[in-house]
Parts: structure tokens; sequence; C-alpha cells
């Protein structure tokens, strides 16, 4: 692969990728070997119960974990050879989000994009489309402490957008939201697919998942036991559900 482009309209292209961890009672092994690719412009849904494997990948593919075994070349980078490159061409919102609650939006926001080495004035127009975007014009010079959570997780994701990037970590985005919130976030997620950002979604949300996702990877005990679109699964297996899919292939729940 030739560094800096996306091979065969590729933006995530994983081998056989490792983790592990040493616990109390052994050698914990967290990924098991995953292969998984992502389109650019593609929306891909990671799910999973909760101790899947999915954060832990995940945070490899964003280079905040050392990779064990295997490889991933994200935006056409090698993320253990060359991380300053992957993290450059992405976006993260991880689970606990890191917005600065004792600063405003706008603060937040103008700090993430200088730290990303955005001239200043390029910076306050990014700003002023993101809250167009994300809806945020309305409190952006409030202090986050003072945020919903779906405001806060709005401002959040803007966050791990204003430098540009080109594809976007999402962690279970809709976590701890209200029914409400977690649709009006969908259709922000929709939009930014729209406009041929490609998103990792990772969820342990059925519905989420269904109604988000153009492709989904199905994770349970560090491996990928399922993958393709929604509709390819339930047809594969005759049923009407992912709920059903995902029982199929583990003999649980997904809630278990």
């Amino acid at each position: 692969m030739k560094e800096g482009n996306l091979t065969g309209n590729l933006a995530i292209e994983v081998s056989g990728l490792k983790k592990t961890f040493k616990a109390k009672t052994g050698t914990v092994e967290a990924v098991r070997g995953i292969c998984l690719s992502v389109k650019a412009g593609e929306d891909l849904g990671f799910l999973g119960p909760h101790g899947a494997g999915k954060t832990t990948c995940q945070r490899m593919l964003t280079t905040l974990l050392p990779i064990d075994g295997g490889a991933a070349v994200i935006a056409g980078y090698d993320a253990a050879k060359k991380p300053d490159e992957v993290r450059r061409h992405i976006g993260y919102v991880s689970q606990l989000g890191g917005a600065d609650l004792n600063a405003t939006g706008y603060e937040n926001l103008m700090l993430a994009a200088r730290l990303y080495g955005v001239k200043k004035s390029a910076a306050k127009e990014k700003i002023n489309e993101l809250a167009e975007v994300f809806e945020l014009k309305d409190f952006l010079s409030r202090f986050v402490k003072t945020y919903s959570g779906g405001q806060k997780r709005r401002l959040e994701i803007a966050l791990g957008m204003i430098h540009e990037p080109e594809i976007l970590f999402l962690d279970e985005p809709t976590a701890g939201l209200d029914p409400q919130n977690r649709a009006n976030l969908w259709e922000h997620i929709r939009k930014l697919k729209a406009g041929g950002m490609t998103v990792f979604l990772t969820t342990h949300y059925l519905e989420e998942a269904d109604s988000l996702a153009d492709r989904l990877a199905i994770m349970d005990f560090g491996k990928i036991i399922a993958s393709g679109t929604p509709d390819e699964l339930k047809q594969r297996d005759g049923v009407k559900s992912l709920g059903d899919v995902f029982l199929k292939a583990t003999g649980r729940s997904l809630r278990d």
C-alpha cells in the first residue's frame, strides 16, 4: 500500500489484530486476531455486548493502545509505525467524551482546532460551520458543565471533527442518553454519512446499529463472529432482527 492513499477505496484495513492484558488469573485475550475493512464514506457499525473487545479494538485503531499482533492501516497509514500520521487523519470521540466542563463550548472547539494546527481564522469558520451542523449556536458561549447530556455529546462529536478528519471513530456515542436525545444524535450522524464522512461506530444498541450502519461487524469474546449489511445478516440467518442474528451466532442475548 502507498502511504497516505486509500487503496481500493478503503479507509480502514485490519488484519490479524490482537491485544492481550495481564490479569491476576492469567493472560486475557481481549482481541483475538480480527480482520475487517471499511470503505471510504461507509458507516461501519461495530456491534457487541459489554466486554466483547470493541473499545479495546477501537483504541488500537486510533493509536491509543499499542498493537500486540497483526496490522491496522488507517487512512493509508500503518497505525503501529506512523501513529502521528493516523492521528492527523482521524477524529475520535470516546465513551467518556473529553470536553473541558469548566470552559465554554467555543473555547473547547478553538483549543482543539489550535492543537491540530488550524489557523485561528480558519478555526473560527469551522466552529461556525459545526455549530450550524450540530445545532450548538444557542449555547456555544455557555460553560459545558451547564449542557444537557445531548448537547454535550453533540459538542464532543464536533470536537472530533474540528480538524476535518477523513475518518470519525465514535465509541458508544449515545450511551446514557434518553430516547429523544438518542434519536436526535442519530440524525446528526446520518448527516455526517450523507456528507461523505467515514464513520466507525461502536455500539451495543441493536436498534442503533440497524438504523445507522451500512455494514456491521458483530464482535464477541474478542472475535468477529459475523459481518455484512443488517439485511444480509438477517436474511442469511432467516430471522427478523439483529437480536436474533446475535442469538443464533452466540447462543445468548446481546444483553446477557
